[in-house]
């Protein structure tokens, strides 16, 4: 694409149509002291060589560490090299989403073969590709709930990640929504009388993880059923992906929309992102969800094809029509997503095996250091919470040895002092897991 400049009858017309004499007015308020007066001095460009070296030298200061204990909506999985491989070919490697995507077979096709994988692992009818992450996934089908059912109460169980709760209310309050926290019981898990007390017929929405920020796993039919029962919708999160290969889907358990993020399916831990927000639903919202769908087909001769079915995005139709407004790559993250799940196939579920055993070989083994103590007695997944003498010290050991320790969960939910959320998942060996021990001991 050529870059066209405006010229200067250009800038005349558009100075002249919005009512300024010059382009400094646009500026007026900046204060002069904030201002640009004249572009720093800028090295001059190094070779491809050059360049290479320096960014060696810049990567060589990194100190990855040696072992991860840590999830809390980040989680460190094996990622098989065939996903790195698809995923960086030319025809998928863009940064920006895929425009016409409609002449594209290939990218059709892993867009829909990505939505299949997606809606039969969350039990539901249809799957998007896909929003920003899982926080706004949530939030997103929060703010559709509402929409649909002309209710401004949107109820969120305090046990879904906070950094989902704090994009939940920037959404609610953009919309004008009110948004009611949800205690979690001495389980770990949602309490079920309270969630009882809190709906009315202002409730457009209930908002649930399982496994939940702690690693809980959540009862959610008797969730979907009171929420049903005042008319409100309910929307059920997740925090590792892994752990659709074991639970019992959400959709299935009566869940109008499963959300949550997909960053556990082929994309690795990179600074938080990009990650994948994987957004699916019952049938009959199809025509209400954000992002865009795939649709399989047959062409003109008979054979099998692929069709944007679904487009809601700005670019498609009026923007005050519009649901979505996706425009990073999302489709890439979602292809890794795609890969990791073909070639991971039938062995999710002895994938998912592995993360619950090896959390609770962990779990149990720091129990039986002195002074540490089980907060939650629910069954839990790969992450679980302990009480410690000294979360921060127990983290300063762990890191001087290059291991990430648990998150301090404290820092987040201040009434629970001294207490740490622990992940144990396939990347940890028996042995890595005794040696921890032995640190903390």
């Amino acid at each position: 694409m050529n870059y066209c400049p405006h010229t200067s009858d250009d800038i005349a017309q558009m100075q002249s149509d919005i009512g300024i004499s010059s382009l400094d007015e646009l500026f007026a308020d900046i204060p002069q002291k904030f201002r640009l007066k004249q572009i720093p001095d800028i090295p001059a460009a190094l070779s491809e060589q050059q360049t290479s070296s320096v960014m060696n030298g810049l990567a060589g200061k990194n100190k990855p560490p040696r072992l991860i204990l840590r999830g809390a909506g980040a989680y460190h999985h094996y990622i098989p090299a065939v996903v790195g491989h698809i995923a960086g070919r030319a025809e998928f490697y863009t940064a920006y989403t895929p425009y016409q995507a409609e002449i594209s077979q290939g990218i059709l096709q892993t867009i829909y073969e990505y939505q299949t994988m997606i809606a039969r692992l969350t039990g539901t009818e249809i799957a998007n590709a896909s929003m920003y992450d899982g926080a706004s996934a949530m939030a997103e089908a929060a703010v559709l709930c509402a929409k649909m059912s002309n209710r401004t109460k949107i109820i969120v169980a305090r046990s879904v990640h906070h950094e989902y709760r704090q994009v939940l209310r920037t959404y609610a309050w953009a919309n004008g929504y009110t948004v009611v926290e949800l205690p979690y019981a001495p389980s770990g898990q949602i309490d079920l009388d309270a969630l009882q007390r809190k709906l009315d017929d202002q409730v457009a929405a209930v908002l649930i993880q399982s496994p939940n920020f702690f690693g809980v796993i959540e009862d959610i039919a008797p969730l979907a059923d009171a929420a049903h029962a005042k008319g409100a919708l309910l929307v059920a999160g997740f925090t590792d992906g892994t752990s659709l290969g074991i639970l019992k889907p959400a959709g299935a358990a009566g869940a109008d929309f499963v959300v949550g993020e997909g960053q556990s399916f082929g994309n690795p831990l990179n600074y938080g992102g990009p990650y994948l927000g994987v957004f699916a639903a019952k049938e009959k919202f199809m025509r209400r969800i954000p992002g865009r769908l795939v649709g399989a087909t047959v062409d003109k001769n008979g054979q099998r094809g692929f069709v944007l079915t679904l487009q809601t995005r700005e670019q498609h139709i009026r923007r005050e029509k519009a649901t979505s407004n996706i425009c990073s790559n999302e489709a890439l993250c979602a292809l890794a997503a795609g890969v990791y799940l073909a070639a991971v196939g039938k062995n999710l579920k002895r994938l998912a095996e592995l993360n619950i055993y090896k959390a609770q070989y962990l779990k149990n083994k720091l129990l039986g250091l002195a002074g540490w103590k089980e907060v939650f007695s629910a069954p839990v997944y790969n992450e679980f919470v302990l009480r410690c003498p000294d979360a921060g010290r127990a983290n300063e050991k762990l890191k001087k040895e290059g291991i990430i320790g648990g998150h301090e969960l404290a820092k987040d939910h201040p009434e629970l002092e001294n207490t740490l959320l622990f992940c144990a998942t396939e990347m940890l060996s028996k042995e890595d897991m005794d040696g921890i021990i032995n640190i903390l001991k």
